[in-house]
């Protein structure tokens, strides 16, 4: 049996024995995701530093720790989540009980990303398992020591409930045709079109977290060098490779003037005069998303940084002033490069927004109630935030996800768990009195003014569950 139909078949019996369904599994294994992070740290580390140039700071803060924060949020509320929500029940329906409880789905397939490999692999996974699923995961090729460090870890930790199928695009195929509950993919477009056509062959649903152009917006009533500070950290942290990092920066011709020595100020305090010599400052991922780099900065005007070395994948915190039709402001960048476009006000940038596709997440940085209203009314985003960039991703109270070509479906806290569940109706009607005979046949005018009369009787009177 091929690896991929084998691993599927481990997972779908484990599912099928019933194990997974009880809380105390559910706790135990979000307990043996984070002993995992904190026993092997250090390998976790080693290997995002090999394939990204992740500072072990910077692994922590962003990837490890994230997701055993995530696994022990999810461990703290669990239970709550998990008790059946009572619903009101028509008069026309009682005597009864009604009520919701969400249940496990079966076999979930986690699709991981490059960029974050721990956090964007493990996060949905602890999700699906907190859940009552089993997982099979398959990590990105394109990160292969942490896909080797997952695939050497996650089986001696979490057992059966996660299967691990490494490998690349034959291995994706393979996985893709098999049957599963629910995929959960985080990725580029194009691949994500492949995994919506094979979900399609067996009606499984989907969750797509993709990239999009998230726009930074910023108005002279802003703190400028606090605002730079935070969208130079948004930009240029894990080397821009980042799918909600500020990926542009809209403001008055003036603001930008004023905004752009700030930002080199921001730059030069993180990583240094030569971020090249910092340890804190990442690398691109490969030699293909390099060159794609080096010529969106070639084709548009470089005013700070775009030193590069193909040789060890360095590229230098560069800031842009491209002109209109440079190419770099027509796709997602998911590199270290910054572009400053100029607008006449929030006006004009709320339209430029909306005459893309649907970002990912839209930052604001001003304090002004009117202007941070008109993008909240104006604008769709998977998220909205002011003053910060990327910080909502933290919060595992919020759904995580993106709208329209930025994604579908969301995850984090109790979304996941909502996410990997259906949420199943329960009705719970005594033998007697059998109140359902009013639906019985025969039919006649009688029969009919009482159902009329009870009918109209409960749209005007608040229904309470019994």
């Amino acid at each position: 049996m091929h690896t991929a139909a084998a691993a599927v078949a481990r997972s779908r019996e484990l599912f099928d024995s019933g194990a997974t369904r009880p809380l105390a599994w559910r706790l135990e294994q979000l307990g043996n995701l984070r002993r995992m992070l904190t026993e092997r740290g250090g390998d976790f580390a080693g290997a995002l530093l090999s394939d990204l140039g992740k500072h072990r700071s910077e692994s922590q803060l962003t990837e490890i720790g994230f997701v055993t924060a995530e696994a022990a949020h999810l461990e703290r509320h669990l239970a709550a989540w998990l008790r059946p929500r009572r619903v009101d029940v028509p008069l026309a329906v009682r005597p009864a009980r009604a009520w919701t409880e969400l249940t496990p789905l079966g076999v979930v397939l986690v699709i991981g990303p490059w960029n974050y490999p721990v956090q964007l692999t493990l996060a949905p996974v602890a999700g699906a398992l907190a859940a009552g699923n089993t997982v099979v995961l398959k990590p990105s090729e394109h990160a292969p020591a942490t896909s080797a460090a997952l695939a050497r870890w996650v089986p001696e930790y979490l057992g059966g409930a996660a299967e691990v199928v490494a490998g690349s695009i034959p291995e994706t195929t393979a996985l893709l045709a098999e049957r599963f509950d629910h995929i959960f993919f985080t990725g580029g477009k194009n691949a994500a079109r492949v995994v919506m056509r094979a979900a399609a062959k067996h009606l499984t649903p989907v969750t797509l977290e993709l990239g999009g152009r998230c726009p930074a917006y910023v108005d002279g009533t802003a703190d400028l060098a606090t605002t730079a500070r935070r969208i130079a950290w948004g930009r240029f942290v894990n080397a821009g490779q980042t799918c909600v990092a500020p990926d542009y920066v809209l403001g008055a011709p003036e603001v930008l003037d004023a905004l752009e020595p700030q930002l080199v100020r921001a730059i030069t305090s993180m990583f240094g005069t030569d971020p090249s010599a910092s340890v804190s400052y990442g690398r691109i991922i490969d030699d293909r998303h390099f060159v794609r780099l080096a010529e969106l900065a070639d084709g548009s005007t470089v005013v700070h940084g775009g030193q590069r070395d193909r040789g060890s994948r360095y590229f230098a915190p560069t800031i842009l002033r491209p002109e209109p039709g440079d190419a770099v402001l027509d796709e997602e960048i998911f590199g270290p490069l910054l572009p400053l476009v100029p607008v006449t006000g929030r006006d004009e940038a709320i339209r430029m927004i909306n005459a893309g596709p649907k970002p990912l997440a839209v930052y604001v940085f001003s304090p002004d109630d009117k202007v941070r209203g008109s993008f909240a009314e104006n604008t769709s985003s998977g998220a909205l935030a002011y003053g910060a960039p990327a910080a909502h991703a933290a919060v595992p109270g919020l759904p995580f996800g993106g709208v329209g070509a930025s994604g579908m479906g969301a995850y984090h806290g109790e979304h996941s768990v909502r996410t990997f569940s259906h949420e199943r109706a329960s009705l719970d009607k005594p033998m007697w009195p059998d109140t359902i005979g009013l639906a019985y046949p025969p039919y006649g005018k009688a029969k009919d003014r009482l159902v009329t009369a009870l009918l109209s009787y409960a749209g005007r009177v608040p229904f309470r569950s019994r």
